[in-house]
């Protein structure tokens, strides 16, 4: 069968994840809000911990811890009391106690490396069904929100005086961010998933005049970065995660060398 070859389970798994992330990805850029997604992806080891204490399942305890701490650092931000600093703090702290809380605990074996940087070659059938639901999710909730979530990125006045309201609209990008963290967990670890979410938006924004087309071309980006990392990575005897982001990184390096020579 198709899936039972683990380098297109690693593919597929990273595609998913990249044509959820790009589009998220061109809002975290247009908002400012990469310290935001490093807070939110470190968090999630948090989650890992807490769903081997309760002997849970992890996907869920990294997808509930991420979304607390996104909604956190929203709080915060809305009421003026963030900074980068904050930001920082929260973010290495949650990592730093997820880490100590994970090594406290008695006969549990985690594979730590994995789930800092991602093991995407020993995805399941099951992580890959997971990793598209999720996707799928992220992509229709942009989709449907695509509108507002604009109007309200422009900023808080122009969206109330169009009927939206940005703190509804800013609650959607937290949720779509927790779902994309924690499903790009095993595929690029809680230290680099916020990689895919901004080098390939962040190229794509040189090659575009538009929101809808720069969305589209990050997807494809991340997607094109993930088959070919794994490729590479299978080939070169490196790890997966890291490999899909050199390749994502050489991407923004010719789309910045383009964009000086044009």
């Amino acid at each position: 069968m198709l899936l039972d070859s683990f380098l297109v389970r690693a593919a597929l798994a990273g595609i998913g994840i990249a044509m959820a992330a790009g589009p998220l990805g061109c809002f975290i850029i247009w908002r400012r809000m990469a310290y935001f997604s490093d807070a939110t992806a470190h968090a999630s080891i948090l989650g890992v911990a807490l769903a081997l204490a309760f002997d849970a399942p992890i996907f869920g305890g990294a997808l509930a811890i991420a979304f607390l701490m996104a909604l956190a650092v929203t709080t915060l931000t809305e009421r003026g009391g963030t900074t980068d600093t904050t930001l920082g703090v929260l973010s290495y702290s949650a990592l730093a106690i997820g880490l100590v809380a994970v090594s406290m605990m008695p006969g549990v074996r985690l594979d730590l490396f994995g789930y800092l940087f991602g093991d995407i070659l020993t995805v399941t059938r099951w992580d890959v069904v997971l990793i598209w639901i999720g996707a799928i999710i992220v992509a229709g909730l942009l989709a449907w929100r695509w509108s507002r979530l604009l109007i309200s990125t422009m900023g808080p006045d122009l969206a109330f005086a169009s009927g939206v309201n940005p703190r509804r609209e800013q609650l959607i990008l937290t949720v779509a961010l927790a779902i994309v963290v924690a499903c790009g967990l095993k595929v690029l670890g809680a230290l680099l998933v916020g990689a895919l979410l901004l080098i390939p938006a962040a190229t794509a924004r040189t090659f575009t005049r538009t929101p809808e087309r720069m969305a589209v071309l990050a997807a494809c980006l991340g997607a094109g970065a993930a088959g070919l990392g794994v490729v590479a990575a299978r080939h070169l005897d490196t790890p997966a995660g890291p490999t899909i982001v050199c390749v994502a990184t050489a991407g923004f390096l010719v789309g910045q060398v383009a964009r000086l020579r044009g």
